[in-house]
């Protein structure tokens, strides 16, 4: 049983819990009433006949603490599936960080490039690129979406930027519209990967500033420019992001590996994108969290035409 499964038993418990609690305090009332109506004198039984508001007040007695109970049940019952909504996600986001923690420790305990070049022995042939093994061991997230539909513009860009904590429902939501796309899915695990490795070395994306840059270069990159024709697009001013992004590319094989796989499957979104939307999109798109791991890689490795030295992958 994976979290996931456990997480909508415990969520489906949680939600069975509050209505036996009612119906238990139901039938408590129901008997306290019943009790009381025993042992109420005969007096006070003609004094309640005679009056035209006795009746109308034992129905109230009877009825309001119900009415009260049952509304505690129902906002008790919707509290707890919110709570599961915000724990299947985190648990969702938490599969995508365990595939990125054991890289990142791995890249920490290999030998520096220095230390390899000593070495007599040739190495032995390369292993096929982590980032294609990890596709192939990681199996799609199932969230409960099939058929996935095509998301709108503001969706896929709430997606790319991801939620900002389990209160940013609408994020969430198209987070997990993009997780059902296969496509989106490989997109959006790579982009976590590059953000938590990044993040590792005190680059965040939230601190990078990120101007308004020009749609029409957007379109030109996606047609295959690079480059000069396209140098407008560096617009990162941050020198020290930028340093140890281009040091990671070249002295970490783990996140070489990781960052080309994240920005072949960007560039192939821009692509897909480049002729049937608005240019404005695309430069929205550089504003996400995805976009400006993207970009600052895109600058590191000199695909924008900078002065930056290119990776050795």
């Amino acid at each position: 049983m994976t979290a996931l499964d456990a997480l909508r038993r415990a969520g489906d418990h949680g939600r069975d819990r509050p209505v036996m609690l009612g119906a238990v305090a139901s039938l408590c009332w129901l008997a306290v009433v019943l009790v009381l109506a025993w042992l109420a004198p005969e007096s006070t039984e003609a004094e309640g006949e005679a009056a035209p508001g006795g009746w109308l007040l034992w129905f109230l007695g009877i009825v309001l603490p119900l009415v009260l109970i049952w509304f505690a049940v129902w906002s008790a019952r919707s509290l707890a599936r919110l709570r599961l909504e915000a724990d299947e996600l985190r648990a969702a986001l938490a599969q995508m960080r365990d595939m990125a923690e054991p890289r990142a420790e791995a890249s920490r305990v290999a030998p520096s490039p220095l230390t390899e070049r000593r070495v007599v022995p040739p190495p032995p042939p390369p292993p096929p690129p982590r980032a294609a093994q990890a596709e192939a061991r990681q199996p799609g997230l199932d969230l409960g979406m099939s058929n996935a539909p095509e998301l709108t513009p503001t969706e896929l860009l709430l997606a790319l930027n991801f939620p900002d904590g389990p209160e940013d429902r609408e994020a969430i939501r198209c987070l997990r519209l993009a997780l059902a796309d296969p496509d989106l899915a490989r997109l959006i695990r790579a982009a976590q990967d590059v953000v938590t490795l990044l993040a590792g070395q005190g680059v965040y994306m939230d601190d990078l500033q990120i101007p308004e840059t020009d749609g029409r270069l957007w379109r030109r990159f996606a047609q295959g420019a690079r480059g000069v024709d396209v140098s407008g697009l560096a617009v990162i001013e941050d020198a020290s992001a930028l340093a140890t992004a281009g040091t990671m590319l070249r002295g970490d094989e783990v996140f070489r590996d990781v960052a080309h796989h994240f920005l072949r499957h960007f560039d192939r979104l821009l692509g897909q994108r480049a002729e049937g939307e608005d240019v404005k999109l695309l430069a929205v798109l550089a504003e996400t969290r995805s976009g400006r791991a993207f970009l600052l890689l895109a600058q590191a490795t000199g695909m924008l035409g900078d002065q930056a030295e290119p990776d050795e992958g």
